[in-house]
């Protein structure tokens, strides 16, 4: 039996700056009392002989007994960015020292002693460290408590660490405002010496002791800028100031220079929520409930509830100057007087300590349906004295005049809560409770009652089946506006930036629009319903 010589194994990947590469071949099998020679020698791939690697060519001498010799390459390491190279170390010749030996005796057939199997080439590749490195946050959302002080964020430089790079940075208002108020507006630059991998930035957050608070800025990271050191540096620059047209070459070393470049990563911006400091809404959390919520909450009795109704107020807020209670304006006194009397009508819902609240939830729901019903008549009245067909009447003045409640309390809650939820959701239940409750419960006294009267309730279809479709597809196209909306650009159902508002708002006022002008077109019999 004859010995097997090969790569074992034929694949190696080092680092420029390792200095040299060391490829292991064996011998396997056979008699390994003789002593055998293989030649060797490197062959060029993408990378070359004496400007990535040192070329090499040799003997291995495997003595008596001996299975492993090692082959070392030397590798060139340089300061320009390059693509991954390789090169390949070929086995050549195989020999025995003892030619008598080299061939089995008698009549039998001639066998080499050692004989090259594959893997005889082996294939080395340079993986270039020259990379000026790539720029990120570690992620791209941060919580912090409002109560940090000084908060401290980690820019990392991954992929290479050659050179000096200026990183520029700053900080982004979102809801949470800049200039003192709840961050200190931050800016400036990140020098990355050679081989650093790690700065930090410091923003400064202000404690205002406010509950609930969930607010947000942005940190964002600008362009690397290379500084010019190094010869992949020098390089873009010297073709950046020539006018002439670069040669083949030149373009290739060009583009491979430029890959070489700084970048920024996947975390080039990072959000920054700023909540509640956790101690402070702990407290007020333990004294809630050690206090009776009625009097955080409540009124104690109707006399304090008229008070407040014919009392002109300036509301909650304090006068950002002085830190006083604000005085009424000229547009609270207008305010008040167009609205005194649905204060004193409301003034006249019990208390919230009655009944630990069920006497006001009770009284509140039994007021809010008289006045529907007194608006609907209205509506039906007026509509019936300028000659409008009941179901014009009903989508135009009698739905307007129920809906913009509902649009205010949709407005107070997208102001006061972070998500978008709270003001779609009282959307969708405030219509719930219409159709399901109103038409449902209203329609099911009238059976009832004629039922209870010997006679058959009966309610004319009309065109409820044409608006009901119209308002149907109307929903789908809001619904997929909504959902268009969560794109990054734009970033939520609400707000954004102040073109894709108005955009938003014009879209959706022409759906109501839409809808009103085909309702009367199919009411009026100028189009043809269903």
């Amino acid at each position: 039996l004859c010995s097997r010589i090969y790569f074992d194994p034929c694949a190696y990947q080092c680092l420029e700056n390792c200095g040299a590469v060391t490829l292991t071949v064996v011998r396997r099998g056979g008699d390994i009392s003789h002593t055998v020679a293989v030649d060797y020698k490197t062959e060029d791939g993408s990378a070359n002989a004496g400007a990535d690697y040192e070329f090499s060519e040799g003997t291995l001498v495997f003595k008596a007994g001996e299975t492993q010799r090692d082959i070392t390459v030397g590798i060139i390491d340089d300061d320009i960015f390059e693509e991954d190279e390789h090169f390949f170390v070929r086995l050549g010749k195989v020999r025995v020292t003892r030619l008598q030996d080299a061939l089995e005796p008698d009549s039998a057939p001639p066998c080499p002693r050692a004989l090259l199997v594959s893997p005889l080439v082996a294939t080395v590749t340079i993986l270039d460290d020259d990379h000026a490195g790539i720029f990120t946050f570690e992620t791209d959302v941060l919580h912090v408590s409002e109560s940090v002080g000084m908060m401290e964020v980690k820019v990392l430089r991954t992929s290479g660490a050659r050179g000096t790079v200026i990183v520029p940075f700053r900080t982004i208002e979102g809801t949470a405002k800049g200039g003192g108020e709840d961050f200190e507006d931050t800016y400036g630059e990140l020098e990355f010496k050679n081989d650093e991998t790690l700065k930090t930035i410091s923003v400064k957050i202000n404690d205002d002791e406010e509950y609930e608070k969930q607010e947000h800025f942005f940190i964002v990271l600008g362009d690397p800028k290379w500084m010019k050191r190094g010869i992949s540096a020098l390089l873009l620059a010297h073709q950046d100031d020539t006018n002439r047209k670069l040669t083949i070459e030149e373009e290739e070393a060009k583009r491979i220079a430029e890959m070489g470049k700084p970048i920024l990563g996947v975390h080039p911006k990072l959000e920054v929520i700023i909540e509640e400091s956790y101690e402070f809404k702990s407290t007020v959390d333990k004294l809630i409930k050690k206090t009776n919520l009625a009097l955080v909450v409540g009124t104690h009795s109707w006399r304090d509830q008229f008070m407040e109704a014919i009392t002109v107020s300036a509301g909650d807020e304090e006068d950002e100057d002085t830190g006083e209670e604000r005085l009424p304006s000229c547009f609270d006194y207008v305010m008040h007087f167009l609205t005194v009397f649905w204060k004193v009508l409301f003034a006249c819902v019990p208390p919230t300590e009655y009944c630990n609240g069920w006497a006001c939830f009770v009284t509140s729901i039994l007021i809010i349906g008289i006045l529907t019903a007194v608006i609907g008549d209205l509506a039906s009245h007026f509509g019936c004295t300028i000659g409008l067909k009941d179901s014009v009447t009903a989508v135009v003045f009698v739905a307007l005049g129920t809906s913009v409640p509902d649009t205010f309390a949709s407005k107070v809650a997208a102001t006061q809560d972070y998500y978008a939820d709270a003001s779609i959701g009282n959307v969708t239940g405030s219509n719930a409770v219409n159709v399901f409750l109103g038409i449902g419960l209203a329609w099911s006294v009238a059976a009832i009652y004629w039922a209870y009267q010997g006679k058959e309730f009966r309610v004319e279809a009309g065109t409820l089946a044409f608006s009901v479709t119209l308002f149907t597809i109307f929903a789908f196209v809001s619904v997929s506006i909504l959902l268009y909306r969560r794109r990054p650009h734009i970033g939520g159902e609400l707000g954004g930036p102040r073109r894709s508002r108005i955009i938003t708002a014009m879209l959706f006022g022409g759906l109501w629009l839409l809808y009103i002008l085909f309702s009367c077109l199919e009411a009026y019999c100028y189009i043809k319903g269903f």
